[in-house]
């Protein structure tokens, strides 16, 4: 250990942070695949000698470097000064009309009950984009029924749920609050470092101006440190942990190792955390892993982007064990699905196997039934026979819970299909698989002979005038009230709704085109708006758009999501919407 005489000064705002700081201690019943429709704890000193004389000894260090602290002209706001933020966040609240009291009103017990039930969906695109956009807007916390802690580790368990790690990077280090969301931290780190890419991984802790309060992120900070060969000043935060305690037999190894005090490469592998399998595999150059089922996703991401994963070319398919291993690895992606179904080509089959594939299968095991199903895909051309094959198989990775384990090659199958050829007993099965035109149809396409197509659609583009806008309004009615045949349908109502709303009068003599019902908002959601809880009603909207996207929704719900907003004057996220679901795209 270097001793800490010999440390220079431009470490002695760290060692201040740590005077007032310190470190935190640390079998089923056979399934028919063929049937289409298949606390936090705290640790406290106790009064023992050896404690006592730890304690004594960090205060000894840190009285002796304050004395030369004092000396140094160091701005307090980088080494005494910690500014209690209330406001945390990314977006503008007047970017989507919202606003910074949007939580005043909300009752904490709501908000905890709303997220346990959208906490067991599978939020759609739209839905995710809309909680992002609700968490995420810089706002007051909401104090009624609630803690701050408690509403960020809702923030954290929704971001980490997301798995957006762009958004969560952004939100960490604009806020500088990695200390209050270390476990958010955490998943960013290792979801960096179990894809092989330790430059993210660090660039996270290169931008962080406090002190790391938590141990496991401490010494991935230090890790990184040597990582950009800044040795001294790791081996300084490594001496400071040491003197208070800090002891990791493995961890200390791989450091030394890495450091360049020991030639000897230690070569223990712990898969205990990402890190630690990390630095296994980095400081040992004969690094060999065989992953189990067992093996945690990180790991097995880890192994993958490293190229560590057995070469498929080399996997004997007698070894039915492994394959199941690589079938689940396929599932969690860590082996392409191309690996997987070479591997299936490689089984040998007779004539009247591949003739007779459903009875075949009866005595086959499950990993050979598949391989024999693939292969009958292939080599089948009759349009009814493939895609009983293909649901066949995808029923059987379904069974295995690994059912992503046919999802890419699924949707090149089906692509390769006549849609007009289509059995119609198979037709939802393909609707739900097909792979869907990912474009994002971004040109909307004036159709002036439907109302919610028309012109009209540029107020919400456009910086159009409320005259000019309240003029071809009602141009448009009269048009419509002279059709008798023209039929107005719930979207010509939202949009025209959506018009009235932002204080576009509609003439006396067509207020009778339609009707509006405002009892179609859910009540629960119409008290929220009338006691002005913007924030809680908004939840209770993207519980509702669930897994649906925006453009999938009935007519009649998104009539009550559109009003909802109207009637909370959140115009900007309103408008986002309506271009979603209104206009005509190409």
């Amino acid at each position: 250990m270097k001793k800490l005489k010999l440390l220079n000064k431009k470490y002695l705002s760290i060692i201040l942070f740590l005077s007032f700081f310190g470190l935190a201690s640390q079998s089923q019943e056979p399934v028919d695949i063929w049937n289409i429709e298949g606390k936090k704890t705290t640790k406290e000193f106790s009064k023992t000698e050896n404690q006592e004389e730890k304690i004594i000894l960090k205060n000894s260090i840190y009285e002796m470097q304050s004395q030369k602290v004092d000396k140094l002209n160091i701005e307090e706001d980088q080494t005494l000064t910690i500014k209690k933020v209330e406001i945390v966040g990314l977006y503008d609240p007047a970017a989507n009309g919202l606003n910074i009291n949007m939580w005043s009103n909300s009752n904490g017990d709501q908000i905890l009950n709303i997220f346990k039930r959208i906490n067991k969906i599978d939020l759609s695109k739209d839905a995710s984009e809309i909680l992002n956009i609700l968490l995420l807007t810089n706002a007051h916390y909401p104090k009624i029924n609630i803690s701050k802690d408690q509403f960020q580790k809702i923030k954290s368990n929704w971001l980490i749920k997301d798995s957006n790690l762009k958004l969560i990077k952004d939100y960490l280090l604009t806020n500088q609050n990695i200390n209050e969301n270390p476990k958010l931290t955490k998943f960013l780190v290792d979801d960096y470092l179990s894809r092989s890419e330790v430059d993210e991984a660090c660039h996270v802790f290169s931008k962080i101006k406090s002190f790391i309060e938590d141990e496991y992120l401490s010494k991935f900070h230090i890790y990184c440190l040597i990582n950009n060969n800044k040795t001294e000043e790791a081996q300084l935060l490594i001496d400071l942990k040491k003197e208070i305690g800090f002891k990791d037999d493995f961890y200390e190894k791989k450091i030394n190792y890495l450091m360049g005090y020991v030639n000897q490469p230690d070569k223990a592998i712990s898969e205990s955390t990402i890190l630690d399998f990390h630095l296994s595999h980095r400081t040992n150059p004969e690094f060999k892993f065989e992953p189990k089922n067992s093996t945690s996703k990180k790991i097995w991401k880890y192994l993958s982007t490293s190229n560590l994963l057995d070469n498929i070319n080399d996997v004997e398919i007698t070894n039915l064990d492994k394959i199941a291993t690589i079938e689940k690895a396929t599932h969690e992606k860590n082996y392409t699905e191309k690996d997987l179904y070479e591997l299936y080509k490689r089984f040998q089959f007779n004539i009247n196997q591949l003739l007779n594939i459903k009875e075949s299968t009866k005595v086959l095991s499950v990993i050979e039934a598949r391989a024999l199903i693939y292969q009958g895909i292939l080599i089948t051309t009759e349009i009814k026979g493939k895609l009983k094959l293909m649901s066949a198989l995808k029923n059987s990775f379904k069974n295995d819970g690994i059912q992503n384990a046919f999802d890419v090659e699924l949707m090149e199958l089906l692509n390769e299909i006549d849609y007009e050829k289509i059995p119609s007993n198979y037709t939802s099965f393909v609707e739900k698989y097909i792979d869907e035109d990912k474009a994002e149809l971004t040109n909307i396409k004036i159709n002036n002979k439907i109302l919610h197509q028309s012109k009209l659609i540029n107020y919400f583009i456009e910086n159009v005038s409320i005259k000019k806008t309240t003029k071809d309004l009602n141009d448009s009615l009269k048009k419509v009230k002279k059709d008798k045949k023209y039929f107005f349908s719930k979207k010509d109502v939202i949009l025209v709704e959506a018009l009235k709303s932002d204080g576009i009068i509609v003439s006396e003599r067509y207020k009778n085109l339609y009707e509006v019902n405002d009892s179609e908002i859910p009540s629960d959601i119409q008290i929220l708006i009338n006691n002005e809880d913007m924030a809680t009603a908004m939840l209770r909207i993207v519980e509702v758009i669930g897994q649906d996207e925006l453009k999938d929704i009935d007519d009649d719900t998104m009539y009550f999501i559109i009003n909802t907003l109207n009637q909370l004057d959140i115009d900007s996220l309103r408008n986002k919407i309506l271009l979603k679901v209104l206009p005509l795209k190409v």
